[in-house]
């Protein structure tokens, strides 16, 4: 995972300001402080303050059902904002693969500011999952954060699921197979300089609480991971590894993200 379409890297960027746009199509369009438009979709609830914004895993989106369902059993403690990173689903440029994704959540966050929620949870899954940490960390702005089947460290191989990943993303024929099959169109261009991963930066989210989940099942990253992510973390923390849990979004069943529901409702009050 190692593209870039500039060569910012970590240096932050301005939060980004209020540009919402509704599309004809039913969905709105935000546009990321680096000028990228993105697809996001929202699911009110007036009787609480709290938003989760839902973050998903490379080759995802807000109209998956996988995602949808997440998203409709969270709506169960609070607002939902839904979005589509970079260079997925309906949204423009490239992804980056995890890198300036920090941007596309940064305008989804700041949109579920707009919409009157006092308090944000972001939710991550995989690639989303990486972007969360890395956005409570260099952006802030956010009272709790779930971080569900989330990459430690950069240009993991060790799992057949990653290798196959790379061999996809590496190489330009690769990268065309996924534009066309997956409709995930990936940059190019090689990071430049190489973003700091997530290990490196979870520290940096305390206060906030963080809540990190894996699968003892996950195929694209063993638990050594998620261990690596909290023991790199700060308090308020918490780690659940769940037995038979698969990877990401498609693998969650509607209890698991119950629990994550009530976490984070409980956990953003602090």
């Amino acid at each position: 995972m190692h593209w870039l379409s500039d060569g910012d890297g970590d240096r932050p960027v301005s939060r980004t300001q209020s540009t919402t746009h509704s599309h004809p199509s039913g969905h709105n369009l935000l546009i990321s402080a680096d000028g990228v438009p993105i697809s996001a979709v929202h699911h009110p609830d007036a009787a609480r303050d709290l938003a989760f914004v839902v973050a998903h895993g490379f080759t995802g989106s807000w109209r998956r059902p996988k995602v949808a369902a997440v998203m409709a059993a969270l709506n169960g403690y609070g607002g939902v904002v839904g979005f589509d990173f970079r260079g997925h689903g309906a949204s423009g440029g490239q992804s980056t693969v995890g890198d300036r994704e920090v941007l596309d959540l940064d305008a989804a966050v700041a949109w579920a500011r707009e919409l009157g929620y006092r308090r944000i949870a972001t939710v991550g899954f995989s690639m989303g999952g990486s972007v969360v940490v890395r956005h409570a960390a260099l952006h802030g702005g956010v009272q709790a954060v779930v971080a569900v089947s989330a990459p430690a460290r950069w240009y993991y191989r060790g799992t057949p699921p990653m290798r196959r990943l790379h061999h996809a993303i590496d190489r330009r024929l690769g990268r065309a197979v996924t534009r066309v099959v997956l409709r995930t169109r990936v940059s190019g261009k090689r990071w430049n300089p190489v973003p700091q991963a997530p290990k490196d930066l979870v520290g940096r989210i305390s206060p906030v609480p963080l809540l990190i989940v894996h699968g003892d099942r996950d195929a694209y990253f063993p638990v050594d991971h998620p261990e690596q992510l909290y023991a790199a973390a700060r308090e308020p923390k918490e780690l659940w590894i769940e037995a038979g849990l698969g990877h990401a979004e498609n693998a969650v069943g509607p209890e698991l993200v119950k629990r994550i529901g009530e976490w984070a409702a409980r956990s953003a009050l602090r």
